[in-house]
């Protein structure tokens, strides 16, 4: 499936000059307004994603063998084609119910909640003792997980673990979608810079994968998640305090959010239905690729003003004052923005090989500049909302981060959304005082070619 084939920006209907008079203002107004309403400073003080356990992995052969036991012949053959094809390596994992062959894996709350405490406690036991924060300093607790919301609630869980203090703002955000970790990191950050004597954020976005929406029928279109998505998550802190400017990683510069639920098709297009079997799973609507293009190109119109050079914004104006004087004509060159002129970094959604290729396409990007996502697509899989701490894990491993850089966290998930959350770096990070990481064991093996 060719995702996210068209163009960034329409190419087939004239943009008048009214429109591109209102374009040019508001790119004029959202400049003047980001330099004359300066929000306090939100800092990322450090980050841990999830590294499973060795025991948990799922090379292609046991894939294929389970598939098989379970599924059937023909079913396994579908979906070891769709596993080959997906861009995932040898390594990733899943959680212990997944590795049942007898009984036939069933999802159990109880399986449920042994995942999350494995993901999440990793996570965050990890980022405690790379920052050496106290618990008792966290105020706001934001948590993201897509299919899975017990009761009580994920962040309940993490507070019972960590003995947070009572009057801790906390959060759980279900059902999202995949582009629910900037979503995560802007609520975090609008409660710290509304409650400035909270201490600190910590967010966590991961996706439980021992949830009932794990399908267990054999439709091919809800089949598919089962071979994409993996084990992960990742725990985050941030803060609005000036002091800790001097030991974070990086600045919060941008959280932009485009959501198309008012649009039927793309409402529906990410389903969570039953089969006729009443096996509970997602559906893929066919629309779903024009559906995440518009997307794109909304999110684009929001996010280019606020994060290109004013150089790039007057081509793009100079792009649109030509377009009324030329006819429609669907083979003329569109304008792409030169993003590599406003990041060093892209950190976007491993939803698998189709995603990243569409992306890499639409955003002309270089193979370079999609390595961090392509790498972690094959290490850890599709690990939702966390894939974009995974692309920024690996990029820090390979020391390639320094003082000043830019990175733009790309996520597209259900409902249908596109968010965004823009970085600048500003300490230079050493991979060698970075103390173990996901990374930390393999990221000399890679980079690997990917077929």
């Amino acid at each position: 499936m060719d995702l996210l084939s068209s163009p960034s920006f329409p190419s087939s209907t004239s943009t008048s000059t009214l429109l591109s008079s209102l374009i040019i203002l508001a790119a004029a107004y959202l400049t003047f307004r980001q330099f004359r309403r300066r929000r306090p400073p939100v800092y990322l003080l450090d980050f841990s994603c999830f590294k499973p356990p060795q025991n948990y992995r799922v090379p292609y052969a046991a894939f294929a063998e389970h598939a098989r036991f379970i599924l059937g012949e023909e079913t396994a053959s579908f979906l070891i084609r769709v596993l080959e094809k997906s861009g995932l390596g040898e390594e990733t994992a899943l959680p212990v119910g997944a590795h049942y062959i007898e009984p036939t894996p069933v999802p159990t709350m109880s399986g449920s909640r042994e995942e999350a405490e494995l993901v999440i406690f990793s996570a965050v036991d990890d980022v405690l003792k790379k920052t050496g924060v106290d618990p008792n300093d966290i105020g706001v607790l934001v948590v993201n997980s897509n299919s899975f919301y017990p009761v009580p609630s994920l962040t309940s869980m993490i507070v019972n673990r960590y003995k947070l203090k009572s009057d801790i703002r906390s959060f759980s955000l279900a059902s999202m979608g995949c582009s629910s970790g900037p979503i995560s990191v802007g609520l975090a950050k609008d409660l710290l810079i509304a409650n400035p004597n909270s201490g600190l954020a910590l967010v966590v976005s991961t996706e439980i994968i021992t949830s009932p929406s794990w399908y267990q029928g054999k439709l091919r279109s809800m089949l598919i998640p089962n071979c994409l998505f993996r084990l992960g998550g990742a725990a985050i802190l941030l803060s609005a305090s000036p002091s800790h400017r001097h030991r974070s990683k990086y600045e919060l510069l941008h959280v932009v959010r485009t959501h198309l639920a008012s649009d039927d098709i793309a409402y529906r297009c990410l389903w969570m239905e039953e089969d006729e079997a009443g096996h509970l799973g997602i559906s893929l609507g066919k629309q779903v690729v024009e559906v995440a293009s518009k997307a794109l190109q909304l999110h684009f119109a929001s996010l280019c003003p606020l994060v290109l050079p004013f150089s790039e914004k007057l081509r793009y104006i100079s792009f649109l004052l030509q377009r009324p004087n030329s006819k429609s004509d669907s083979s003329k060159p569109t304008f792409v923005p030169q993003f590599r002129r406003a990041f060093e970094h892209f950190c976007l959604h491993a939803g698998g090989k189709a995603v990243v290729d569409g992306l890499q396409k639409v955003l002309e990007l270089t193979d370079e500049e999609v390595e961090a996502t392509r790498m972690s697509l094959h290490r850890f899989g599709n690990t939702s909302s966390s894939s974009v701490w995974y692309g920024l894990g690996y990029t820090e491993a390979k020391g390639r981060v320094r003082k000043g850089d830019r990175i733009w966290q790309l996520g597209l998930g259900g409902g249908f959304k596109c968010n965004s959350a823009v970085w600048r770096c500003v300490r230079d990070v050493d991979p060698k005082k970075e103390a173990g990481g996901a990374w930390a064991t393999c990221v000399h093996r890679y980079p690997v070619y990917c077929s």
